[in-house]
């Protein structure tokens, strides 16, 4: 019986990861994620809809257009794939409860913001902006995180990357960090509390110079190349979740002995 439950959590998570699609494709374009219907980018012909089940329609048709044969990206399953592994995760986690929910909701929405900014170079307002407010709020009333932890987390996540960009562009006279990324990182310690941030600014660091440094030197770029950040946020904030609080209590334990 459980593990019929978690793949009924997974199924639902994939059947959201296809609607993450839509937004991954239509937020940078400025286009409504509600309609017109999902088509095919090549030709545009509309979906039908036993074409459009997550996963399972990608591999019946060879990851290909049934219309017109163009190919479909490979990135279409990997999301939906991703999103059910994390349901299924935060269902682990948190069980049948409204933290489970909250927290999908957080989790779908770095999905969202992290395949953009690779895309794009962007972290879209429409997203972090409301964002901010609206996890606010579910740390609050769902996550049961104290109020002064959450606005903290708020106000040192953006104050913290603000203020480390203003430096950097002042010392290199040129922009190293954008204001979305920012923004994201007011809207994640909205969520998860101030108490997070050392986590997640030095795992995302870590993460992002192990990745900048393997680029350069395979793609033999100088310190210029741009590598967006986002991603590297959001992956901190999702290892959180999981473990990063216990290794926060950790560190603050030992401080204290």
């Amino acid at each position: 019986m459980t593990a019929f439950i978690y793949l009924v959590v997974a199924l639902f998570g994939a059947a959201i990861g296809s609607f993450l699609n839509v937004c991954i494709w239509r937020i940078p374009e400025g286009f409504s994620i509600v309609s017109p219907p999902s088509h095919c980018p090549a030709c545009g012909h509309e979906i039908r809809f036993y074409d459009n089940i997550p996963v399972f329609s990608f591999l019946l048709l060879g990851g290909r257009c049934r219309d017109c044969r163009g190919k479909i990206s490979v990135r279409y399953p990997l999301v939906e794939l991703l999103t059910a592994a994390m349901a299924a995760l935060l269902f682990w986690k948190f069980g049948p409860s409204l933290k489970f929910l909250a927290s999908f909701v957080f989790l779908a929405a770095l999905i969202v913001i992290t395949f953009i900014d690779l895309d794009h170079q962007i972290i879209p307002d429409v997203i972090s902006l409301p964002g901010i407010p609206i996890f606010f709020l579910l740390a609050l009333f769902v996550m049961e995180i104290p109020f002064i932890e959450a606005l903290l987390g708020l106000l040192i996540g953006g104050g913290s990357l603000y203020l480390v960009a203003s430096s950097y562009e002042l010392i290199t006279k040129r922009e190293g960090m954008g204001g979305g990324d920012i923004k994201l990182l007011a809207m994640i310690g909205a969520f998860l509390g101030w108490k997070s941030l050392l986590f997640i600014v030095l795992v995302s660091s870590f993460l992002g110079a192990l990745v900048g440094i393997t680029l350069m030197i395979w793609k033999g770029r100088d310190m210029k190349y741009a590598v967006p950040f986002g991603p590297f946020l959001s992956i901190a904030a999702v290892a959180y979740i999981f473990f990063g609080a216990a290794a926060v209590r950790a560190f603050f334990t030992y401080q204290l002995l």
